[in-house]
């Protein structure tokens, strides 16, 4: 199981719209609006991490309105 939070940047005004289009991807389990570098923050699970990466290039990245992301995959220890 892969697991890492996706920052975002968009454009001014559309974190609610950027938001929206997350919720529709069944790998976002969560997504929120921040406040500072950041406008978005979501959670993004997958089984595989060719799956996640995928979810990332080629779903996350091509939200319209959306400008650039910053990918944090996530451990867990043992």
């Amino acid at each position: 199981m892969e697991k890492g939070f996706i920052l975002i940047n968009c454009d001014i005004g559309a974190e609610e719209y950027v938001i929206e289009e997350l919720k529709l991807l069944p790998q976002v389990k969560s997504a929120y609006v921040t406040f500072g570098a950041y406008d978005v923050i979501a959670e993004l699970q997958t089984p595989t991490s060719e799956e996640f990466d995928r979810a990332v290039s080629h779903k996350i990245r091509n939200i319209s309105r959306v400008e650039s992301t910053m990918t944090l995959k996530v451990t867990t220890p043992s």
